[in-house]
């Protein structure tokens, strides 16, 4: 089920499903620790002898964000206790303190008592085993604990801090469900304290007179300790929940519209889409610098694990987006991570492993070391390559010369040398690896194209340092790669670049035939212009057989993709990817020449924006038949890739504006910092 509004501040996270019930807590690193480990908590509200909780069954929700900021506008009717409520959610910008506003309208002729329950199903540190609660009457509030990881609820209404009813329970053991079955009757038993597999309930009542309105907040505080969970609690009720509201969402107002960009004739559903994936990425972003694919547990019910890891590949995707868009300091603390991983363990010959936890530790892994009695280097190189090329870009935008000179020290020249020994001496092409899908070891003409753009980043920088001999071993290598690309990868008898070479005993290659959209690869990371016939052949091929034709549209990543997969038949070659389908618009705009070329990307911007749910959250994949998001959602490679798309466009804009007197553009995508303007 899709995360549909996530609020963070790169130490705590908190997601939401569908049916507005809150599904992820993740602190103190955005992506570990889940202490719901997907489990819902319920939020329902009593009246009259009649209990529902909040979900689409029953409801009528609509779950958006105010307008440019990281406050949800969250919007549920129900007709039946003619209730309408008016919810906002914020994870405060830099205090870890998540506060929920709620006004409550009484749709009724009459005046009526309110009581509202929230449900807390903690799973600290990702086990149910030894958990506390206990209703706390200093803090007024229930605080659940174990170790060094705390929580605190509490809230307030009408001036009045502090619960009306609590109850602490078993769950989940015995057959016991926990205490929100107790909720359902409008009252709790109030059983002060429970240790093991615990869960709690508390609630607050409001009378509302007819047709009026009551507004109720309701927060968590997390912490490693009593005395922080504490001292967030006082500052609330010292400062009130609304100075908190107010001053996070004025500061992502201000976040998303530092720089002010010109999106001349981009559609609004596009600027406006542009703008909530800017807002969206930041959230799967760790304090430490980890950018996190994806933080939806519900996935983790497929293959027992998560997105939530930094695989390096994503990452330098995203920091290139930012780094375009303007966000110094994210990327920056991206590097950083990236250089402490490659400055110890294994890494530290110059390469970066499957994926890592936002920790800096090495993630789970399915990629042997051993296969078939033989040693293997069990790497997805294109991550490598990927990294260096994001750290060129950077450099050559923003040019922090003291920034990047340990990077390039300590980085740069690990991964370049690493890159341009790591090769099949006979051909030229780089040695097996497995490819960006994670699913097939051999020659992958996405990672030659990766490892080739991460050499000339590597040769780029030498040559500034004016390194010399070392920027040749790294350009060398790079064009040995390019023609070793046309030799072997690509294929005159099928028009197209060939996706995978691999490797025999007696030195040949079996072919992989299979058309795979990211044989785009080629013309993006720069080993072909994108005017090229060869890359003109393949992305022709791409659209022919990989576009869904059942009408609701998009690329595929391959035919016969079994993952999530809905249908097998002709018109639908696999679920259509954002990603995939954005890789079409990056060609049409990277081969325009005029306005009228540029402008074919535009329906494929307004695909996804159409597609994108009405917060702006995108999923990995979509329904080929519902347009409903499939597999984990959001999806942070899916963001940044339409980020940069439009940027790219932008930028394309300029190129074709230019003055024939002068020769400067007439036009600018980018006029410089907007003041930010309080609210």
């Amino acid at each position: 089920m899709p995360r549909d509004i996530p609020v963070g501040n790169g130490n705590l996270l908190v997601t939401f499903d569908q049916d507005y019930c809150m599904r992820d807590i993740y602190y103190p690193h955005v992506g570990k620790e889940n202490h719901t480990d997907g489990h819902k908590f319920r939020f329902g509200i009593w009246v009259e002898e009649r209990f529902n909780w909040v979900g689409r069954e029953r409801w009528n929700l609509n779950l958006e964000y105010v307008h440019e900021s990281l406050l949800t506008q969250v919007s549920a009717l129900n007709e039946n206790l003619e209730v309408h409520l008016f919810c906002n959610d914020m994870v405060d910008f830099t205090e870890n303190m998540y506060i929920k506003r709620i006004v409550l309208k009484n749709l009724a002729q009459r005046e009526r008592e309110f009581r509202i329950f929230f449900h807390h199903d903690y799973h600290i540190l990702e086990s149910s085993v030894g958990d506390t609660a206990y209703y706390d009457p200093d803090e007024r509030a229930i605080i659940h604990y174990k170790q060094n990881r705390y929580f605190l609820m509490s809230g307030i209404r009408e001036n009045k801090q502090g619960v009306d009813q609590y109850a602490t329970g078993i769950k989940e053991f015995h057959g016991l469900e926990g205490t929100w079955k107790d909720a359902e009757d409008g009252l709790l038993e109030g059983h002060t304290i429970s240790q093991g597999s615990v869960d709690s309930t508390l609630s607050f009542s409001v009378r509302v007179p007819s047709q009026g309105e009551q507004v109720l907040y309701y927060w968590i505080t997390a912490g490693e300790n009593y005395a922080e969970v504490s001292r967030l609690n006082k500052m609330i009720m010292g400062h009130g929940p609304e100075y908190f509201l107010r001053r996070t969402e004025n500061y992502w107002w201000a976040w998303v519209n530092k720089e002010e960009f010109n999106f001349a004739n981009l559609p609004e559903k596009v600027i406006k889409l542009f703008k909530k994936s800017l807002l969206i990425m930041r959230t799967n972003i760790d304090k430490n610098g980890a950018i996190i694919a994806g933080n939806d547990s519900d996935v983790q019910h497929f293959a027992r694990d998560t997105y939530s890891y930094m695989w390096p590949r994503d990452g330098a995707l995203t920091a290139i987006a930012f780094d375009m868009a303007g966000y110094l300091g994210v990327t920056r603390r991206f590097f950083d991570f990236c250089l402490d991983i490659i400055r110890k363990g294994k890494e530290s010959v110059g390469y970066f492993l499957h994926k890592y936890n936002p920790d800096g530790s090495l993630g789970s892994s399915w990629h042997p070391w051993v296969n078939n009695g033989e040693r293997n280097l069990p790497i997805q190189e294109d991550g490598t390559g990927l990294v260096l090329w994001a750290l060129w870009h950077h450099f050559d935008k923003f040019k922090d010369i003291e920034f990047i000179i340990s990077q390039y020290k300590e980085l740069v020249i690990r991964c370049g040398d690493f890159l341009a020994s790591y090769r099949d001496s006979r051909t030229g092409l780089p040695l097996p690896s497995y490819d960006l899908w994670e699913e097939k070891w051999g020659i992958h003409i996405f990672t030659v194209s990766a490892v080739y753009t991460g050499l000339r980043a590597a040769e780029n920088f030498a040559q500034f340092f004016r390194e010399t001999k070392r920027a040749k071993i790294y350009g060398r290598a790079a064009e040995e790669i390019k023609g070793a690309i046309n030799k072997y990868l690509y294929s005159k008898e099928h028009s197209r670049f060939i996706k995978t070479l691999v490797p025999q005993k007696d030195d040949s290659f079996e072919l992989d035939l299979t058309i795979d959209a990211s044989i785009y690869a080629p013309f993006y990371f720069g080993v072909f212009e994108p005017s090229d016939e060869r890359v003109v052949n393949t992305m022709n091929s791409i659209i022919e057989h990989l576009s869904v034709k059942n009408g609701v549209g998009g690329i595929a990543r391959y035919n016969g993709d079994e993952y999530h997969r809905v249908i097998d038949n002709k018109d639908v070659p696999g679920n259509p990817w954002f990603i995939c389908t954005l890789w079409i618009a990056k060609w049409y705009i990277a081969k325009a020449e005029n306005l009228e070329q540029l402008q074919e990307s535009l329906p494929i911007l307004e695909w996804v924006a159409s597609r994108a749910l009405p917060s702006g959250v995108l999923a990995e994949q979509v329904h080929p038949y519902s347009n409903q998001p499939l597999s984990v959602s959001p999806l942070t490679w899916s963001h940044a890739t339409f980020v940069a798309t439009v940027l790219e466009y932008l930028q394309k804009m300029e190129k074709i504006y230019i003055c024939p007197k002068c020769g400067n553009s007439m036009f600018r995508h980018q006029e410089g910092a907007k003041t930010a303007q309080v609210k």
